[in-house]
């Protein structure tokens, strides 16, 4: 039924997993765009950079980039807090596109727009920075060489696509594409504690969320403040500008087990996680309109009448 519903709703593939058998495939192995999904991928290698040493995720990112020492607002913010986007740095949207410019810089460059753990404003600055912050700590290595050694090559996956400016600089916040298959090997993952890649311990941080934002952390959306939660669609309230969203209390599916976690793209690419019932389900579509609610009450058997 779930299946039916991603399929009537322009769903290009869908698969799900559970106790590492498949239930049902559907164009798994096409690959398609997953935006957002792209940033978790990110997300682990940070966590696997603090496990290694390279950085802590509570240093003041003026500790790294120098020039931020000068500004009394940016002097405070953390790695920790551009990763879980309450920096109040601005989103500048316009570093998605294609562009001749060095994107580590122009983020570099961009305003505080709140106070430092008082909104949730998700965009791609934040990330840029992190990204400008990571080449440094390396050392000589790349973020990106370090992404593929540390992370992928331990999920089974190769060199993905970047988009890179002139500068060399890749996206973080989206730009990948993979299949259902691929994609749900990072929801292993999760099931696995962390394994291969990171410690269960490390792996915790991405359920923290924030005063900011309870529903995210580290490229994850959880579900914890079900039963109770304020459940709406949250790909729809990243639409507004960041001054309009509301995150009080927010839960992707009332009726859903409040250890679901997700990752979300743009035009309904979902890679959905429950632990306690040892299930990974990924959706990619092109666009249209879904609810994660009524899919999850689909998928567990409990839809309302």
């Amino acid at each position: 039924m779930a299946a039916d519903y991603s399929a009537r709703h322009r769903g290009v593939s869908f698969l799900a997993i559970q106790n590492g058998r498949t239930l049902l495939e559907q164009n798994e192995k096409t690959a398609h765009k997953i935006y957002s999904g792209t940033k978790a991928f990110w997300d682990l290698a940070a966590l696997a950079a603090a496990e290694d040493g390279f950085l802590r995720l509570d240093e003041r990112v003026a500790d790294t980039i120098t020039s931020w020492r000068s500004d009394p607002r940016k002097a405070q913010v953390t790695i920790r807090q551009l990763l879980d986007f309450d920096s109040g740095l601005e989103p500048q949207f316009f570093l998605h596109e294609t562009q001749s410019g060095d994107r580590d810089t122009t983020a570099m460059r961009a305003r505080m727009v709140a106070e430092l753990g008082s909104a949730f404003i998700y965009g791609p600055a934040a990330l840029q920075v992190f990204h400008q912050v990571f080449k440094e700590k390396l050392r000589g290595d790349s973020p990106t060489h370090y992404l593929e050694r540390r992370v992928l090559h331990r999920l089974g996956l190769g060199s993905q696509r970047y988009l890179a400016d002139h500068a060399g600089n890749p996206l973080l916040a989206s730009g990948w594409i993979l299949t259902a298959r691929q994609w749900a090997k990072l929801g292993r993952v999760i099931l696995a504690n962390g394994a291969p890649v990171i410690s269960k311990s490390s792996l915790a941080q991405c359920w923290r969320g924030t005063a900011a934002n309870r529903a995210f952390s580290f490229g994850w959306w959880n579900n914890r403040a079900a039963p109770n939660g304020r459940e709406f669609d949250f790909e729809q309230m990243l639409i507004p500008k960041w001054q309009n969203q509301d995150w009080h209390d927010a839960c992707l599916c009332r009726d859903a087990p409040d250890d679901l976690v997700a990752c979300i793209g743009s035009e309904g690419q979902r890679l959905y996680v429950i632990p306690s019932l040892e299930l990974i389900v990924v959706r990619h579509a092109d666009g249209g309109s879904f609810s994660d609610a009524h899919f999850l009450r689909l998928l567990l058997g409990r839809e309302r009448r």
